[in-house]
């Protein structure tokens, strides 16, 4: 396994992630005890979760992602052996079931975290994520920005002064950004650094081939700034692995049990799959291996987060930190990037 301190922290983290928004729903707690198992044994250290998982997030199963993993941190022992990250939701009505009102405020931070802490068993989290804006801004999807400064939740600053506390009472070790904006992230920066405040040592975005659009403009703050790229979804919730092409839906995939996440099936995206698929094959790779080790690759990744729901994917998930892609494999993916371009952001 591969190791990088992430961002401006003393945290070191392995190059791949544990992504555990499955623990719970999709995956049994037998299930997902022998996923953290296997990957702290290979060499993984970085768990992520969030106070809304599982996905789909439900009032019947929130919460139990972090349940699982505070089970089982205390069954193995294994609290000062893992990076803990999780994740305070931001507005939303699917989710107004968590707290009335929610906003990035003081007071929902402070109830989030608690109710955290108490699900995940601990005393404090390694890295603290703020899930989304408290603003309208390009994040789940969205490219066109359309700008709606009346809609703006709680101040930043605000934001950032609840998390110091935080860091002062030694609940939360750093801060993280997640669907975050190039401005957004460098807002908090310069905040953080104008109020002596918890500066983000990471931001939680997707990237993979089909979604490369925060190389725009967020990739250069992160590699300026020194704020390391925490890549979620980085096999398109599945369909770089080419197992959905034509129409196909595998008996037990997510995609069926769950056909609202249909991001990455547009017309667009699934022509780019094709082409993606068959350059792997072609170079003798596996497509999932060639979607996984091109994001180990990038220079502004801290760690790629890997999710599988079978034990199998998991071990192959792990695997792809060992592969690494010739540059003549690397421009042909930039061949096919400049034809299909953010096909699914």
């Amino acid at each position: 396994m591969e190791y990088k301190q992430l961002g401006r922290s003393d945290l070191r983290v392995s190059r791949i992630a544990l992504g555990t928004m499955t623990f719970g729903r999709t995956n049994t707690e037998a299930e997902a005890f022998e996923q953290m198992d296997y990957a702290l044994d290979a060499g993984v250290n970085l768990i992520d979760a969030a106070e809304m998982y599982p996905v789909p997030t439900d009032p019947a199963y929130q919460g139990n992602t972090e349940r699982y993993i505070g089970n089982w941190m205390k069954a193995r022992g294994s609290r000062d052996k893992v990076v803990l990250a999780t994740k305070v939701a931001g507005p939303g009505e699917q989710i107004s079931y968590l707290r009335p009102n929610l906003h990035l405020d003081r007071a929902n931070i402070r109830k989030a975290l608690e109710d955290s802490l108490s699900r995940l068993q601990t005393d404090y989290v390694d890295l603290y994520q703020l899930h989304w804006p408290d603003r309208v801004a390009n994040y789940f999807g969205k490219l066109a920005y359309g700008h709606r400064p009346e809609k703006d939740g709680t101040p930043i600053l605000e934001t950032l002064q609840v998390l110091g506390e935080l860091v002062d009472e030694g609940k939360i070790r750093y801060i993280g950004l997640s669907n975050e904006t190039a401005w957004g992230t460098m807002k908090y920066l310069q905040l953080a650094e104008l109020h002596n405040l918890p500066r983000p040592i990471s931001v939680q975005n997707p990237y993979n081939l089909l979604n490369r659009s925060l190389e725009v403009g967020l990739s250069e703050v992160m590699l300026r700034e020194e704020v390391d790229l925490l890549a979620y979804s980085p096999m398109a919730f599945g369909v770089l692995s080419g197992k959905y092409l034509g129409g196909a839906r595998p008996e037990g995939s997510r995609l069926v049990e769950f056909p609202q996440f249909a991001r990455y099936l547009s017309e667009q995206g699934q022509a780019a799959t094709e082409a993606y698929v068959n350059l792997a094959k072609n170079a003798g790779l596996d497509p999932a291996m060639m979607a996984l080790a091109y994001v180990n690759s990038r220079d502004f990744l801290g760690s790629n987060i890997i999710g599988a729901t079978k034990m199998e994917q998991l071990r192959a998930n792990i695997a792809s930190v060992d592969l690494q892609l010739s540059d003549e494999l690397v421009e042909q993916i930039e061949v096919l990037h400049n034809r299909y371009t953010y096909p699914c952001p």
